[in-house]
């Protein structure tokens, strides 16, 4: 097969989704060496870093259209088709849930959440413009829905009408860490560690909340946030230069694939207080670092980290404030959460989701071709 795969997410930062792509890829060419694999971006002025090709295994297909550009022509116009911009292809694989125009290839869309649908005016204009409105009908023209849960499953069945069959769980698998990773990481004078982008879900707030709590009753060690910052997240910001806060909360920004490991590895625990998550990497990257996890009791959370750790309702501010208590005070909770947390992180692998991935796509090209069949025969 011949599979082109929308790369645009890991073009710039390698966060959640652009990660994702980036490793199940990597996975996916080293299983499948008689497979082709065509990774396209497109921008006006960003380029793939040269290493990406002999990172995953794949060809770079680099186009110079400005992102807006093209989202709006492909998901307003689904014009122009995969095959005009990389040639004959098997596959077009969204990394988005909207679907790649194409003439002949079998489509492919992934959709780790439906955020977008649940609380629209906290997404970015172009999601808020096009995938509440689209999204639906969009996964169920795909020949096959790529999501990294079982939650995830059961959503896109559920809220868009999907066949539980054309939907394929495709997890992320646990990174190989250099030192980390051979026994619990839960240094005594470690930070409260916070990985994501501060947007609206991760729900930053509750967390600061939380923190300036935790504050006021005893000096505790710092909260570290490792994120881009988006527009929304001027407000938190801001309240980092004020008292109680201010001196004991620092924002680092975007942290690359190389610096991921020194940042574990500063860590007492991980807090996620998200609204809602499709998968929710950083727990994952924590675990299998031997970090112990505090998680939010919704979306996918409880189902990634499968009871190894700590879950709070993310709004119960209280709540989340005595759980990152525990995990500085309690060093036998904090021990026994790392070592749970190593074992849940080994039961999830590239290599079996690699698996699953091309089952998906020989699937998909099965019912690429049986509906162009069901067309000939209705012709006059």
């Amino acid at each position: 097969m011949r599979i082109l795969v929308d790369y645009r997410p890991a073009l710039r930062e390698r966060t959640g989704v652009g990660e994702y792509i980036h490793q199940l890829v990597r996975a996916y060419t080293t299983a499948h060496r008689d497979d082709e694999v065509l990774l396209f971006t497109s921008s006006w002025k960003d380029r793939p870093a040269p290493a990406v090709a002999a990172d995953t295994g794949a060809r770079v297909v680099d186009r110079r259209i400005p992102v807006r550009i093209l989202n709006y022509l492909w998901h307003r116009r689904e014009w122009p088709p995969a095959e005009r911009l990389a040639g004959a292809v098997d596959i077009a694989h969204s990394a988005h849930p909207l679907l790649m125009p194409a003439r002949r290839a079998a489509q492919v869309v992934t959709i780790h959440d439906l955020f977008f649908l649940e609380r629209a005016r906290d997404t970015r204009a172009e999601i808020r413009r096009d995938y509440a409105a689209l999204a639906a009908s969009h996964a169920r023209r795909a020949h096959a829905v790529i999501t990294s849960t079982q939650y995830g499953q059961r959503q896109i069945a559920e809220r868009l009408g999907v066949a539980t069959e054309r939907i394929y769980i495709c997890p992320p698998g646990a990174p190989a860490w250099r030192a980390l990773g051979r026994a619990p990481n839960v240094p005594a004078d470690g930070c409260i560690l916070f990985v994501g982008t501060l947007e609206p879900r991760k729900n930053v707030g509750a967390l600061l909340d939380a923190y300036a709590r935790v504050l006021a009753k005893r000096q505790v060690a710092p909260l570290v946030l490792a994120g881009r910052a988006t527009s929304a997240a001027a407000e938190w910001l801001a309240r980092l230069e004020r008292p109680p806060l201010a001196g004991h909360v620092t924002h680092l920004g975007y942290v690359p694939d190389t610096r991921r490991e020194e940042l574990y590895r500063s860590a007492r625990v991980l807090v996620m207080p998200s609204l809602d998550e499709g998968f929710g990497l950083p727990a994952l990257e924590a675990m299998s670092a031997g970090v112990p996890v505090i998680v939010s009791s919704r979306g996918s959370l409880p189902e990634v980290v499968g009871g190894a750790g700590a879950e709070v309702e993310p709004m119960d501010v209280a709540g989340l404030a005595d759980a990152i208590e525990r995990a500085l005070a309690d060093e036998r909770w904090a021990m026994q959460a790392a070592e749970a947390g190593l074992a849940r992180a080994r039961t999830f692998t590239w290599t079996e989701s690699a698996t699953t991935l091309h089952r998906a796509y020989e699937d998909a090209v099965i019912r690429r071709g049986d509906s162009r069949s069901d067309r000939v025969a209705v012709r006059p």
